[in-house]
């Protein structure tokens, strides 16, 4: 029996050391179970602080843009005038470079202007002859005034005297025929008839003479038109000269207007032809176009204020107005508008494209290339 119990007790005294050992851990006992929760109240007060503060900014936010349209589709834009010559030739000079402001009347390329010299001079004695000649007609027109009146009054004198030379021979003939053959002789009978003869004759010469000079005004109407088919050759000649005088100007390629060289593809002794483009001429006036959403357009007009911002000059800060609304999404305009009325439509917001002038803000140290991005902020209220 004694050793029965001895066997028994080792069991109750290795339990109470672990108690006490367990105890000695955890000194709270049972008072260490409300911890977590404790800490999931902190982490939930937390989270619903910080969603109340994200709300507040959000509607902090909405509060101070909801009267501005903005949009990141916007870029710098302007007028980019192509230049290109109007006559064919070698290039002679460049006297322009890569992004330099040239003014209104520059020269940028000078061409070989030989030929159009050469084109000049013939064009001038062309000018010259055909000058020449109508002064010739000029003069002859002025003497055929005088002449064909003063003709047609000598044809009639002509005439009159004719006429009076054949009553004295008519008068002579019947004379003769009339008296009795002792009274004259067959001599004097035949004389009088080769008279009368004669002078009828020299009647009708003289009638034909006068029919000859009669169109006194269709003679002088012949001269003035020469006088005027050399003038249209004058005239001819003149344009010819102008046309040679301005292919001539042409050789100097001149600056339109102000702006800065750009794209230029022309080098000397380059051979150009009229109409290749051969650079750009970027103008100073400078404007943003901004595609804005068409449901951002409901509050939007001309002459509201607009500040911008630059990717490109982030410390750069733009004000402008609207200027205009284009009547016209971006889409309408495309080299082949979309076709809603066939097939199956899918609704796409359009971008509608606003005109900004630009007012103030500008540097003249960082001028606003084209195609830069911009991002304006129209208000609206």
């Amino acid at each position: 029996m004694p050793d029965s119990k001895a066997e028994a007790e080792p069991p109750a005294r290795e339990t109470a050391p672990s108690q006490a050992a367990s105890g000695a851990a955890d000194p709270r006992g049972t008072n260490a179970k409300p911890r977590p929760r404790g800490r999931r109240r902190l982490a939930l007060l937390l989270a619903l602080l910080l969603a109340a503060g994200i709300g507040y900014a959000a509607y902090d936010y909405w509060l101070a843009n909801r009267d501005y349209e903005t949009t990141d589709d916007a870029y710098v834009d302007g007028r980019a005038i192509s230049i290109a010559p109007q006559v064919s030739g070698d290039v002679v000079s460049l006297d322009v470079n890569d992004n330099r402001f040239v003014h209104k009347g520059d020269p940028i390329i000078h061409i070989d202007d030989r030929q159009y010299v050469i084109d000049r001079q013939l064009a001038e004695a062309v000018l010259a002859t055909a000058k020449g000649q109508v002064g010739g007609f000029k003069y002859a027109a002025q003497v055929a005034r005088k002449n064909f009146p003063a003709m047609l009054l000598a044809a009639q004198a002509q005439l009159a005297s004719a006429q009076a030379v054949l009553a004295r021979a008519q008068s002579d003939y019947n004379r003769q025929k009339a008296l009795p053959p002792q009274a004259t002789t067959q001599q004097e009978v035949d004389a009088a008839t080769a008279a009368l003869q004669q002078a009828q004759a020299q009647v009708l010469q003289a009638q034909a003479q006068v029919r000859e000079a009669e169109p006194v005004e269709q003679r002088i109407g012949q001269a003035d038109a020469q006088v005027s088919e050399f003038n249209g050759q004058v005239g001819q000649a003149q344009a010819r000269l102008d046309q040679a005088l301005l292919n001539l100007s042409y050789t100097v390629v001149k600056a339109p207007q102000d702006g800065w060289i750009t794209k230029r593809n022309v080098e000397v002794g380059n051979y150009v032809t009229p109409g290749q483009q051969i650079l750009a001429i970027v103008s100073p006036q400078v404007w943003v176009t901004a595609n804005f959403k068409e449901t951002q357009l409901a509050a939007m007009r001309p002459g509201q204020r607009v500040t911008m911002s630059v990717d490109a000059y982030p410390d750069l800060h733009l004000v402008g107005h609207v200027d205009s609304i284009q009547l016209g999404t971006g889409a309408r305009f495309e080299a082949f508008p979309p076709e809603n009325a066939t097939g199956n439509f899918v609704k796409i917001v359009q971008r509608v494209p606003v005109k900004i002038d630009i007012d103030s803000g500008l540097d003249p140290n960082r001028p606003l290339s084209l195609g830069l991005s911009v991002e304006p902020s129209v208000d609206v209220k």
